[in-house]
């Protein structure tokens, strides 16, 4: 975890789901003063942080260290001119799924076209609210250390974080990783619902479904053996375990779904950057 003095003060440009969640991990690491932009719902801050409904109302003296983009990808563009206009030489950290460094900076560069803003992507996921998420990252070539270093150290405070060689990598990311802890939350949420039809009380399956995929987790961080190892360990021939994975690692079941669904995320993450 990083240290208290060492998180940048940000500019945070929404405070949906994944905006929240960031930022409630920072505050926990000693935040410098930074602003939140939202203009959808008041949010109720500790000081020296103040919310800005507009960019307009942001204090004149306030330069973030960075800024933080984490609307919805096809809300970016309103809101892109006037940062530039105000901020023209910050550094933008963009955790916005599907879209480009280039796309980005197209808007950025409305008004002011003399300017090269430094573009880095990101992709964080929501576990970072309780300082247990991973971050995949991509910074440019111009990029200085002291900006990759800035971007690194805020999120390395809410969890841990890769960074990937090419921008094109983090769609991947986004799939197994952004929108990986909801395919953990429907695997305990089927694990219930199947425990439940089975005769176990509704509290009962629920806590038996969650502690399960949380210890799973935990005994995965933990460990040096490969996941499929792992697996193996807990499986004994003709056992219920092994009776249970032949129905998920059936041809048509998880080793067809898990990729499919995970193409589907990609995809889906390369249509927003258009």
């Amino acid at each position: 975890m990083t240290s208290r003095s060492q998180l940048p003060s940000v500019l945070l440009v929404g405070c949906g789901k994944m905006g929240s969640a960031m930022f409630e991990g920072w505050l926990k690491h000693g935040l410098k003063p930074s602003v939140v932009l939202e203009r959808h719902q008041s949010i109720t801050l500790p000081a020296p942080h103040k919310q800005a409904e507009t960019v307009a109302d942001i204090a004149p003296d306030f330069t973030p260290d960075v800024i933080i983009l984490a609307v919805k990808p096809q809300m970016a563009d309103d809101v892109l001119p006037e940062l530039a206009q105000r901020f023209p030489s910050a550094t933008l950290l963009s955790v916005m799924a599907g879209r480009t460094i280039d796309s980005l900076a197209r808007h950025y560069q409305q008004t002011s076209s003399e300017v090269t803003p430094t573009i880095i992507r990101a992709m964080p996921n929501t576990p970072c609210a309780i300082g247990a998420g991973v971050t995949g990252l991509y910074a440019p070539p111009h990029a200085t250390d002291t900006q990759k270093n800035e971007c690194d150290s805020l999120l390395r405070s809410v969890g841990e974080t890769v960074w990937v060689e090419s921008e094109e990598l983090i769609n991947a990311v986004t799939a197994v990783s952004g929108s990986g802890p909801a395919y953990a939350f429907l695997l305990a949420e089927l694990m219930e619902k199947a425990g439940i039809a089975e005769g176990l009380a509704p509290e009962t399956a629920r806590k038996l479904a969650r502690r399960t995929v949380y210890g799973a987790g935990a005994l995965l961080n933990d460990s040096d053996l490969e996941s499929a190892e792992l697996r193996a360990r807990v499986t004994s021939p003709g056992g219920t375990t092994a009776a249970a994975l032949n129905v998920l690692m059936a041809p048509d079941a998880w080793p067809t779904a898990v990729p499919k669904a995970i193409a589907a995320a990609v995809k889906r993450a390369e249509e927003l950057s258009t």
